[in-house]
């Protein structure tokens, strides 16, 4: 996992609720052994027709939506099965955050184990952004994760998230991570408690 702490970008929005994740990463395309490889495969069905020819989709229209590293998506992001591949297309299409108001529970915790971060703002607050980036699709929002909040166009918005996780996303560390990081640690507090028995 790299390292996350401040990202500062244009975004891609995608105002339509209730995104499963079959939408995200069709399951025809779950072959792959390795978590590279799937961004090609990002919302697949929405982006190519059965010809493979690119449709004539609003949201994915030319290819300036490839520099964008935030998706902005509407409620219930992420719902469906729990498949992890929707996390790992995520990424490596090139998207670093995710804004929405809120997600599906399991696709939640994907993205933070992956180091996707999962923004969560209020309804009105989400709102708000959909708006300002139809209007001004060139806006740059931040995304701070230290700090824990968003902004854009003088407006910032605090969002939640685990202090573990967030620690883990500072680091650049999964769970296995943080534990090998406090080895010397771990073997202190051993080495504390050892008992000796003579024989």
């Amino acid at each position: 996992m790299k390292k996350f702490t401040k990202l500062i970008s244009t975004c891609l929005s995608i105002p339509t609720e209730n995104i499963d994740t079959d939408q995200i990463i069709p399951a025809r395309f779950l072959k792959l052994t390795t978590r590279k490889g799937f961004g090609e495969y990002l919302f697949y069905d929405w982006r190519f027709d059965d010809n493979g020819k690119p449709k004539n989709n609003p949201y994915f229209h030319g290819s300036i939506y490839e520099t964008k590293k935030i998706l902005v998506a509407s409620n219930n992001f992420g719902c469906g099965s729990s498949r992890e591949h929707a996390v790992w297309a995520i990424q490596d299409f090139g998207f670093k955050a995710i804004i929405s108001s809120s997600y599906g529970d399991i696709f939640y915790n994907n993205a933070l184990k992956n180091g996707l971060l999962p923004v969560i703002i209020t309804p009105s607050e989400l709102k708000k952004l959909f708006q300002v980036i139809k209007n001004q699709p060139q806006t740059k929002v931040t995304a701070d994760l230290e700090h824990q909040y968003i902004s854009f166009n003088n407006h910032y918005f605090s969002f939640p998230i685990n202090s573990f996780r967030k620690t883990c996303l500072l680091k650049g560390v999964d769970e296995l991570g943080y534990i090998l990081s406090m080895e010397d640690k771990i073997k202190k507090i051993e080495n504390s408690h050892l008992i000796f028995i003579s024989t």
